[in-house]
């Protein structure tokens, strides 16, 4: 199956998420695609790092990985970021299920 437009693989066990955040929204949740990125949003607020600690959490149990399989690797202090995700074997990407 072909991957989802927002994932690209990086290498063995590796893949590349880009998302597109909405921080202090009324509850986390997927939101579909938004320019080539999976759209999420999550009540956390873009303040002290801790809009980035929810995206971590929410990706990880959205994919089923303990967080530290998932990590930010760019887009800090942007709405628009890119994970990476570690894994044995390729998650079910949102949409897919």
């Amino acid at each position: 199956m072909p991957l989802p437009e927002y994932v690209d693989k990086a290498g063995p066990g590796i893949w590349n998420l880009r998302v597109r955040v909405q921080p202090r929204a009324k509850r986390d949740a997927l939101d579909g695609v938004y320019q080539g990125r999976l759209k999420i949003r999550l009540k956390a607020p873009a303040v002290d790092d801790k809009a980035n600690k929810a995206l971590v959490l929410f990706i990880s149990g959205l994919l089923g990985l303990k967080t530290g399989c998932v990590k930010l690797t760019s887009g800090r202090k942007n709405r628009s970021k890119s994970l990476q995700i570690e894994s044995g074997s390729e998650p079910v990407w949102p949409g897919e299920a």
